[in-house]
């Protein structure tokens, strides 16, 4: 069993030898000491400073303008807070004392409070985090060559697919590209992941938290600029997949704006009358819009788009649902990617059985299908994928 060991006496959280022995170049001799933090302002704090995490790089040098500050400023401030995770101004060693006293008067670093940290069995990690008394969850998920962080866009989420436990959460509002970015910070901050010294955990990012990233994408697009600058967090695009449940008009956006970026389709049925009932994006953009706006999409990567697949008892995981997705797979470079269903509680549908799923994935793999099943992660934590509600 991999767990975290958590001292209830102190503000320290302690890995234990095997809470990342799957990590590469993971040393378990080599224990290390994590502080829990907090990342809020103190109630004294003037709310009205502007809050530089997650602000676009333009934004910022016009904001360094007005004050005088040199250009080269904006660089060695993205640097610090994203490079080498400095999370208060008086930090800022590169800039001068004069400029950090002008920067505490006009800004503010906030990545918002982790309210609630659990750890999983299987060593995923889930944080609930606040931004001004709003929550939502994000995801770390550690892997033998890599470790994902599952990213939110939205409080709620303005579609209600019928797996997905978000869905019964009422949208509230988008995230702000400050929020979006804070998750990252906040994540890597918690994993100690700065550390100059150290390979970084935090190798990739999925947009597969709570909400459609696509009904937000104007800071969702803001916060990949900053996630994959590499004066910021310099995280390629290859290593980050946008997922959405269909909403086309974005889709060739997508990989306009970013190519080389990952898209991953919430599919889950070839069939226009079934995927309406279960995706109620489909109602909208029906499965051949959906397919054309892929062909498009994959003419900017070299990577297939991952099609997500949760096979659902007595619902769409038939041999001949698998035998009716094969002709769309083709239509452009494709990744079939079976979830198993993840229950929640008064969720109206139960998961396939593994039989069936594997019958499912076989059909795909023997016609020349790319198909893989998805681990389930974290599900005692209620982490597991459309098993997030904040």
């Amino acid at each position: 069993m991999r767990r975290f060991l958590i001292n209830n006496n102190s503000s320290f959280i302690k890995r234990d030898c095997n809470s990342f022995s799957k990590i590469k170049n993971f040393n378990p001799n080599n224990d290390k000491i994590i502080p829990l933090f907090s990342t809020t302002l103190n109630n004294n704090e003037n709310k009205n400073k502007i809050n530089i995490i997650g602000l676009p790089k333009l934004d910022l040098i016009e904001k360094f303008e007005k004050l005088n500050f040199p250009k080269y400023s904006v660089d060695q401030v993205w640097k610090l807070m994203y490079n080498k995770g400095i999370d208060q101004i008086k930090d800022f060693n590169l800039i001068s004392k004069e400029r950090k006293s002008i920067m505490e008067e006009n800004f503010k670093l906030d990545t918002g409070t982790i309210t609630k940290h659990q750890l999983s069995v299987d060593g995923t990690r889930k944080f609930l985090i606040s931004f001004d008394g709003d929550e939502v969850e994000s995801v770390f998920i550690p892997e033998s060559s890599r470790g994902t962080l599952c990213v939110s866009s939205q409080v709620g989420c303005t579609f209600a697919c019928t797996f997905c436990f978000t869905g019964t959460q009422k949208f509230k509002r988008n995230l702000t590209a400050n929020e979006i970015v804070a998750q990252v910070v906040a994540a890597r901050k918690l994993l100690n992941d700065f550390n100059a010294s150290e390979e970084r955990l935090l190798t990739n990012i999925v947009f597969m938290g709570q909400g459609e990233p696509f009904y937000n994408y104007r800071n969702v697009k803001k916060a990949i600029s900053i996630i994959t600058d590499s004066n910021g967090l310099a995280i390629g695009k290859s290593k980050i997949t946008v997922s959405t449940s269909g909403v086309v008009p974005i889709i060739e956006r997508l990989g306009t704006d970013f190519p080389g970026i990952g898209l991953a389709i919430s599919l889950h049925s070839p069939n226009d009358e079934v995927r309406s009932k279960i995706v109620t994006a489909n109602r909208q953009w029906p499965i051949e819009e959906l397919v054309q706006s892929c062909i498009k999409f994959s003419k900017t990567t070299k990577s297939r788009i991952t099609l997500e697949y949760v096979p659902l008892q007595d619902v769409h995981d038939t041999e001949q649902d698998a035998l009716d997705l094969i002709p769309l797979c083709k239509r452009f470079p494709s990744l079939v990617n079976i979830i198993p269903f993840n229950p929640w509680p008064g969720s109206p549908h139960e998961s396939s059985t593994n039989n069936q799923i594997q019958i499912f994935a076989n059909i795909l793999e023997s016609n020349n299908v790319k198909t893989t099943i998805r681990q389930s992660r974290g599900r005692d934590i209620m982490a597991a994928c459309g098993q997030l509600k904040s």
